[in-house]
């Protein structure tokens, strides 16, 4: 696995919770589905495919925003099961809507593994800074 760092450490401080709150079904009941909450799944979607990657096509962001080619190919399987849901229940339907589709337990299980990987890989970038400082 080849870091490629991070060119902009501020998206990747917006991508690593999105990706976290897209792998927490209770986040998202007890987030997104409350209005008087900032969060909700239209945010967390402008995240990751418009303002700091973009889960459709995310290989650009390589050593951008993302850290790994396990990161790029994770995304990128993030954006197309978000995609079929989002097919299916329409563009403009509310955010219970998705979490009540079948199809939506893929997004989850995906969000799940890029998260644990993003962090993991974050984790080891910050210890591999403090032994270089350290020495």
């Amino acid at each position: 696995m080849t870091d490629h760092g991070i060119e902009f450490p501020v998206s990747r401080l917006h991508v690593v919770p999105a990706v976290l709150a897209l792998a927490s079904p209770s986040w998202q009941r007890d987030v997104w589905l409350r209005p008087e909450e900032f969060e909700d799944l239209d945010y967390v979607i402008h995240v990751l495919f418009d303002d700091f990657c973009d889960a459709d096509d995310p290989a650009p962001w390589l050593g951008r925003s993302l850290r790994t080619e396990e990161e790029v190919t994770l995304m990128k399987e993030l954006g197309e099961a978000y995609s079929l849901v989002q097919d299916q229940v329409g563009h403009m339907a509310a955010d219970q809507e998705y979490l009540k589709s079948p199809d939506w337990a893929p997004v989850i299980t995906i969000a799940a593994e890029l998260a644990q990987v993003m962090v993991t890989n974050d984790l080891r970038a910050a210890v591999l800074l403090h032994e270089e400082r350290s020495q």
